[in-house]
């Protein structure tokens, strides 16, 4: 093997969390009188944190006055409701426990708020993933590589012997911050023609398919 250790982005790459975050997104806009996104408008929208999803979904954007009270309103609900329709892509399961049986390490870094990042970790990945680090203060956000940085050291590895894996632009241009290779998935949010126009450099359409890389 390549490398000790891989790095996971958590939404549209580990977790299919769309509908969860839409139906938040809605409850949100809803309170504050403005109508409905749809899924695909969502899909759109997420990839830089929570914050960002809502400034993108409220008509009025940073300019509207009821930004804060929508963004509130997001985070009390997706607290409570953040596992209702989440689950792990198909694959994913066998991939992680193959990965700890051949003795990699792996840990999650998210852009998604940090409380959210490590209830579903713990929901879903108890005991197979060893770090869970999202969004939080006093820590950049991706694409800059603090918090890849923050999850090497919790589990004692180096970038030089890391792999990030994600959906996104945004996880792609993370991999380059940090100095590390980025493996990208097909299956997530943004699909394979948008990666291939953002510089993805290897492409996976099923889980199993990461070990042919590694």
């Amino acid at each position: 093997m390549k490398y000790k250790a891989v790095i996971f982005d958590l939404d549209g790459t580990l977790l299919d969390t769309l509908d969860d975050l839409k139906n938040s997104v809605n409850y949100a806009l809803e309170a504050c009188g403005y109508p409905p996104r749809t899924k695909d408008e969502v899909r759109g929208f997420v990839g830089n944190g929570i914050r960002k999803l809502m400034i993108r979904s409220v008509p009025g954007g940073e300019t509207d006055p009821k930004l804060e009270e929508a963004f509130s309103a997001f985070k009390e609900h997706y607290a409570k409701h953040c596992r209702v329709e989440t689950r792990p892509y198909e694959g994913i399961m066998p991939m992680l426990e193959k990965m700890q049986s051949m003795g990699l390490k792996t840990a999650i870094v998210s852009n998604k708020a940090d409380f959210a990042v490590k209830e579903l970790a713990a929901d879903f990945f108890e005991g197979i993933v060893s770090a869970a680090i999202g969004e939080r203060e006093g820590v950049s956000r991706k694409p800059s590589p603090d918090s890849v940085f923050a999850a090497l050291s919790e589990i004692g590895e180096k970038a030089e012997d890391s792999v990030y894996v994600g959906d996104s632009e945004v996880d792609i241009m993370t991999a380059a911050n940090a100095g590390m290779p980025c493996i990208s998935v097909s299956w997530g949010f943004k699909g394979r023609e948008f990666l291939e126009k953002n510089g993805a450099s290897a492409i996976i359409d099923s889980p199993d398919e990461i070990f042919d890389l590694l």
